[in-house]
């Protein structure tokens, strides 16, 4: 089939011979969900993987589960991150089980050592086995058991598709997405939960309601929403760590943002009230960078810091092991009305 519905988005060169082409589409919505630019099919159907867990979040949110279990506010944050395992988000984790109750071996997805490569080797040398909580997904495992534990559901079937706490998240994301729930494609992602696709068009539209809640008509999902999205810009390093896109994003006031596997990322814009969703078909997360802080310039963003920070992250500058300028990464897109 090839790259159906996708164009060239970035390509990298070495030597100034092209190595390398990130395929993908974008999508940019506007308060109506109407698609103003885009780059590929705006109708490409995508799992939103970790680009998810804000929406995920949200029955836990609607029932105030942080005040019910007396969670601080990085604690909560933990519901919709996709944490790299970095020391204080494991002291972090530690004290949500003990606050709620929950044992460790409850979480659904598997054992494991921290994404981050720093402190998956503190771990090793600290020999120290595998655990749950370092799974990036622990935080939005403890927050849907904590909420089955507050509903008197069934703690220990959280995960299954047919579990009130998984129909319930199907029908908030197909309410806010403005979609009919039986039109939603349904997956079981990395983490053991079950996952779900959108169009493009559609993941854009539901980050702009994360960022702008005002567009959620229900008071309840709506104020959910925001606290959700709050959290998020308040505590950016719980949501990945110190040195990922989606922390870096969230120190922008501005901006609900978060990525998920395989290149799916989704960012809403509060001021200029603009959906964005993009997906890298390749799976890479390393041209997340470059396409971001592109698309942002040339809608004009104002914000000049947080697209200095995401060039700093990845530079466009390719250079080899010991340091040496080899290549570059150049952004091929066109933002087409």
């Amino acid at each position: 089939m090839g790259n159906v519905g996708f164009t060239p988005l970035v390509e990298e060169y070495r030597g100034g011979v092209l190595e390398n082409v990130h395929y993908g589409a974008i999508t940019i919505v506007d308060e109506n969900g109407k698609v103003l630019y885009s780059a590929g099919d705006p109708e490409h159907m995508t799992f939103l993987r970790s680009a998810a867990k804000p929406f995920q979040a949200i029955p836990a949110m609607k029932r105030k589960i942080d005040e019910v279990y007396g969670l601080t506010g990085h604690e909560t944050a933990l519901f919709a991150a996709s944490h790299r395992g970095e020391a204080f988000h494991i002291d972090a984790l530690e004290m949500m089980l003990q606050k709620t109750g929950i044992e460790e071996e409850m979480l659904h997805c598997c054992a494991t050592y921290p994404l981050n490569e720093d402190a998956k080797a503190e771990r090793h040398r600290a020999h120290e086995a595998k655990r749950r909580i370092f799974h990036n997904c622990s935080g939005k495992h403890t927050g849907m058991i904590a909420l089955a534990k507050h509903m008197g559901w069934d703690e220990h079937t959280y995960y299954d598709p047919e579990h009130p706490l998984q129909k319930e998240i199907v029908q908030t994301l197909a309410y806010i997405a403005e979609v009919p729930e039986a039109s939603i494609p349904q997956g079981v992602d990395g983490c053991g939960l079950p996952i779900f696709a959108l169009p493009l068009h559609k993941i854009a539209y539901s980050f702009l309601k994360l960022a702008c809640p005002d567009l959620i008509e229900d008071a309840e999902t709506r104020d959910a929403a925001a606290r959700m999205a709050k959290l998020m810009n308040e505590y950016p390093d719980m949501i990945a760590d110190t040195r990922f896109v989606c922390s870096e994003l969230l120190k922008d006031p501005n901006l609900a943002a978060k990525g998920g596997a395989k290149g799916v990322y989704g960012i809403g814009l509060r001021k200029e009230r603009l959906g964005i969703s993009l997906k890298v078909s390749d799976g890479s997360e390393q041209v997340w960078p470059c396409i971001i802080a592109t698309i942002l310039e040339r809608l004009g963003y104002d914000n000049q810091d947080t697209i200095d920070r995401l060039y700093k992250l990845v530079p466009n500058a390719i250079v080899n092991d010991g340091g040496t300028l080899v290549g570059e990464r150049k952004p091929v897109f066109q933002l087409k009305a």
